[in-house]
């Protein structure tokens, strides 16, 4: 069906939505930092795949793997970015916050850069980011977080300008789920998804090439009320 590049396929949706594309006849390239993971994922797919060990904070270094798994695999389709991480922010630790921005910020960033310069020179392809509903709220109990998925979506949405603007056939869809059952969601809040459907409604949202979609589409709500209530009353919230 084609091939696919899964950066942060480790765990969570990254996982599970390597599991659902392999089914579906895609080869992929798997990216994450822990090796053990991707090759015992790896062993339970369909197909022949590519396994790349990778750190998304080493910019430069993780650039040059991401080509390099891309000139191994004979070119690909579609890169989703899905690499991502966040802390509850109780107190103001640098640390904490400097390991969100290099990792969702500026690791995201620089691995979009590969994807597109390489869907630029072929002509056509599909970047998948996986950002947050945290896009669209000022978390006051994640700051750092919250405002690095707002960065996620705004640029995924620069670029989709950007190649709209050159009328190249690419194609940039924005992912933001809500509470999704995996090991970054902590306790029980609401409207949590089962990984498994959370990733059966992004495998539609890329085979019917997207530009955003909610998961579960239900957040599509909470997105627009967000926006409506006041900053004291989502600092309550979230």
């Amino acid at each position: 069906m084609g091939k696919a590049i899964i950066v942060g396929a480790s765990s969570g949706i990254g996982w599970e939505l390597a599991i659902q594309l392999a089914d579906a006849g895609y080869q992929l390239g798997l990216m994450a930092r822990r090796e053990d993971r991707l090759n015992e994922l790896i062993e339970q797919l369909p197909g022949e795949h590519w396994v790349q060990c990778s750190d998304v904070t080493e910019c430069e270094h993780a650039q040059a793997q991401l080509q390099g798994l891309i000139e191994r695999m004979g070119g690909v389709d579609m890169v989703v970015l899905n690499s991502g991480v966040g802390f509850l922010e109780g107190r103001l630790e640098w640390e904490n916050q400097r390991t969100i921005i290099d990792v969702n910020v500026r690791g995201f960033c620089a691995l979009a850069v590969v994807a597109m310069q390489h869907f630029e020179a072929t002509g056509k392809g599909h970047l998948v980011g996986i950002s947050s509903l945290a896009a669209h709220i000022s978390g006051a109990s994640m700051p750092t977080y919250h405002a690095s998925k707002a960065f996620v979506s705004s640029y995924l949405n620069g670029l989709r300008g950007r190649v709209d603007r050159r009328r190249v056939p690419i194609t940039v869809t924005v992912v933001e789920p809500g509470f999704v059952r995996t090991p970054m969601v902590l306790g029980s809040p609401p409207w949590m998804a089962p990984v498994d459907r959370a990733v059966r409604q992004i495998m539609v949202a890329i085979v019917r090439k997207k530009n955003h979609v909610y998961i579960t589409r239900r957040w599509r709500l909470v997105a627009w009320l967000a926006y409506l209530m006041p900053t004291a009353m989502l600092a309550k919230r979230f």
